[in-house]
């Protein structure tokens, strides 16, 4: 056990803030655990100490985060809440099993996919992804804030980018870049300017250049107006498209299931909705009004009453595009 010096040490490193002596005492104390015999806890400490994870630059976190440029999330999102097609399925789980064992590969001269574009219409899960990533692999969720990285003043941009990817590189989490087609798009396009073909030159050799325990997500509406040359710089790209039968089922199941009658689980339904072209995400929030007027009302949710919340959400769409 840690003796009394060694933790009032530890606390007093802590309180001013000298996270080099702090780990040099927990290392210290990680040392007397082995020597009495406690091998286990001994491990443990090096490796809490020793975790990438805890590896930050405090100065360089509180000066992006009092800029508002990156946004700490929050996620309980898992897996199985994630209803997606089963090639999309594997992809994901593919990302989470390379990084689970990024250092056997870095071993074997391999490095684990960390560099993810995803495109796809709106709802349809992009966001959640990153979450889920996030929640798996037991890391923070920073979402970058776009419109506070780029700034009116010529080269500004890039410096702050300059700052995101050496966050990235000293605090492993995961990284999300959301409706990144406002840095990403095509510069060869006649409304490009010169300070946005150079803050998208300084992306593309930053994510070159990334080499960290990090997971880097840029996400896209629109990924036809982005530029080809992105594509290559990216481990994988995922491609979400608005849910078929099958994910409208799960959709259902998973948020009906327990205060609808199975009547209301048929295939004319899945069918009605798909003819609807709506995301995951309507389709989630047509069924949360539906549960809402079941609590209040103890009405129950009929085939009826779940297609009018649906079609609402058709209508709500349709006026946005008029």
């Amino acid at each position: 056990m840690a003796t009394i010096e060694q933790l009032k040490a530890l606390v007093r490193t802590h309180f001013e803030a000298d996270e080099e002596k702090f780990k040099s005492i927990a290392l210290q104390i990680a040392a007397h655990e082995a020597r009495a015999g406690h091998i286990v806890s001994a491990r443990e400490i090096r490796d809490i100490v020793q975790s990438p994870k805890n590896n930050i630059k405090k100065k360089k976190f509180e000066l992006l985060n009092k800029n508002d440029i990156l946004d700490l999330s929050s996620s309980d999102v898992q897996m199985k809440d994630l209803i997606l097609s089963e090639s999309l399925n594997v992809k994901i789980n593919r990302i989470l099993t390379e990084y689970k064992n990024r250092d056997l590969l870095g071993k074997n001269g391999l490095k684990n996919r960390s560099k993810i574009l995803i495109t796809g219409e709106p709802g349809t899960g992009k966001t959640m992804t990153a979450a889920v990533l996030a929640n798996e692999l037991g890391l923070d969720l920073f979402v970058i804030q776009i419109d506070k990285l780029i700034t009116k003043y010529m080269g500004e941009t890039s410096i702050k980018m300059r700052q995101v990817f050496e966050q990235i590189e000293d605090y492993p989490s995961v990284y999300l870049f959301d409706e990144f087609d406002a840095i990403g798009s095509d510069r060869t396009l006649d409304n490009d300017v010169g300070e946005m073909r150079r803050i998208l030159n300084s992306f593309l050799q930053f994510l070159e250049n990334a080499n960290s325990y990090s997971i880097i997500i840029a996400a896209t509406n629109s990924p036809n107006i982005l530029d080809k040359a992105l594509f290559r710089r990216f481990d994988d790209v995922l491609k979400y498209e608005i849910p078929d039968i099958n994910q409208i089922e799960m959709i259902l199941l998973n948020k009906l299931k327990d205060i609808s009658p199975q009547s209301i689980f048929n295939i004319n339904i899945y069918k009605k909705i798909v003819e609807l072209y709506l995301s995951h995400a309507d389709i989630i929030r047509a069924c949360n009004e539906a549960i809402k007027l079941f609590i209040i009302d103890r009405q129950a949710i009929t085939e009826e009453i779940l297609i009018s919340f649906l079609k609402d959400r058709v209508n709500l769409f349709n006026k946005k595009e008029a």
